[in-house]
């Protein structure tokens, strides 16, 4: 993603990554991640798909490196199994 490349998007805690180009993920996440917590949304869905698992392992790698990010798991079955990431994030102090 380009530094002066602005994107809409709404801020509700659902982050589909399937509109984005795989290559803005690194930077994308984390910042989504910091924008929810100054909304202090703080559980948040990272829609991966399910395809090869190599968006998923970067999603995962990303967020295994944020201490803000107290877990994550995969999605049960009824909110689209392993195509999507729950994100429980600490609140802002």
């Amino acid at each position: 993603m380009d530094e002066t490349e602005a994107i809409d998007m709404p801020i509700d805690g659902i982050l589909d990554l399937h509109t984005f180009n795989p290559r803005d993920v690194k930077s994308l996440v984390p910042e989504y991640i910091r924008v929810c917590r100054e909304r202090n949304i703080l559980q948040v869905r990272i829609i991966h798909g399910k395809g090869t698992g190599t968006l998923l392992r970067t999603v995962h790698a990303i967020l295994e490196r944020m201490p803000e990010v107290v877990s994550f798991r995969l999605a049960h079955e009824d909110r689209s199994g392993w195509g999507a990431t729950l994100v429980d994030l600490a609140a802002q102090h």
